[in-house]
């Protein structure tokens, strides 16, 4: 048990709290849960997600943001913090690191952040680089198609097709059933040649794992690869040393044998370019729901920034802070109770 732990377990003030003397808040009109009675139970199980505690953890969230970083420029509303404790199952601490890395992130490359709306990477929409698929997988993952083949180099730079990516997780994690089923990235590097690789150097792979990993509220559930060339390995070779473990193993390599994607992908949800029954490859439906969404990227991504947050210096996460730190009830309890106070 930590020092934090010990602490407040022999602390007379927070010993005798407990569950039963902590009602959760009324529910404020912002929120209302969209859920599925089987995604609520599937919440509860792999993310500690507890109804009746839901409202109270995003209250002790916002107290710990008010607290101890005062000067952070961003939302304070229900459904975008329960982003955070949703993909850190709901640690307090490790959610709000992951609050300030999100915002750091976005501070840190203004190449890829600034000016992000859809109406902004037309072209790139336009190429086919990106698209989601129509249908979730098995486990309710959308899956994300990429296509390194179809970008140009000499049309636009690499920070565009990142740009792109990054639009499109953002529209995807405002649904709260993606924020629990997590998502799946299925690309597919047929055609892809030296010359095209080397501009994904190990600057950018750096950048980009990081803002996957640590910066962002998803859960990347598996990454399918396919028709890789033998390029492949060096590609993979820049991008492993910046991998946790734990996403490094959810890293399938399927070479040009669909049947192998098949076991883990069906057929009826792919499309027919990879052995699939769901018809031809389609990116105008996608296209559409992001250029749908132009007001809220602006609103979100083109206004001027406020001065730099003094606390985006705290962005790196602790050294061997596990990502799959048990939530302990009774320590939340405290917790949420201790930041009530402040």
């Amino acid at each position: 048990m930590s020092e934090e732990s010990d602490s407040l377990r022999t602390s007379p003030s927070a010993a005798s709290l407990s569950e039963n003397e902590l009602p959760p808040p009324s529910a404020p009109a912002g929120y209302v849960c969209s859920l599925t009675e089987d995604l609520v139970a599937k919440a509860r199980e792999e993310l500690q997600e507890k109804p009746e505690w839901r409202l109270r953890d995003v209250q002790a969230l916002r107290d710990m943001v008010r607290k101890e970083c005062p000067h952070l420029s961003t939302s304070l509303e229900d459904a975008f913090l329960l982003r955070f404790l949703r993909a850190r199952k709901f640690d307090y601490d490790r959610a709000l690191q992951l609050l300030i890395n999100y915002h750091s992130c976005r501070r840190s490359w203004p190449e890829v952040f600034n000016d992000l709306r859809p109406s902004a990477l037309k072209e790139v929409l336009a190429s086919g680089f990106l698209t989601v698929l129509p249908h979730t997988d098995p486990r309710g993952c959308p899956v994300l198609c990429l296509r390194p083949d179809r970008w140009i180099p000499s049309n636009y730079p690499i920070t565009e097709n990142i740009r792109a990516v990054y639009l499109t997780l953002e529209k995807l994690i405002q649904s709260e059933e993606t924020q629990v089923n997590g998502i799946v990235i299925l690309a597919d590097y047929k055609g892809v040649s030296l010359s095209k690789a080397s501009h994904f150097g190990p600057f950018i792979a750096k950048k980009v794992i990081g803002i996957l990993q640590d910066g962002f509220p998803i859960r990347i559930k598996a990454v399918h690869v396919v028709n890789e060339p033998r390029i492949f390995k060096g590609i993979f070779a820049i991008i492993k040393p910046f991998l946790k473990e734990k996403i490094a193993n959810r890293f399938f390599l399927h070479g040009s044998d669909l049947n192998s994607l098949h076991t883990n992908l069906p057929r009826n949800i792919l499309p027919r370019e990879y052995g699939g029954t769901a018809g031809e490859l389609d990116i105008t439906a996608w296209n559409a729901v992001l250029l749908a969404s132009e007001e809220d990227f602006v609103r979100e991504f083109c206004q001027p920034a406020p001065p730099c947050d003094s606390i985006l210096g705290q962005a790196l996460p602790p050294e061997g802070l596990s990502s799959e730190a048990p939530c302990d009830d009774s320590m939340r309890a405290v917790k949420s109770q201790l930041y009530s106070c402040y």
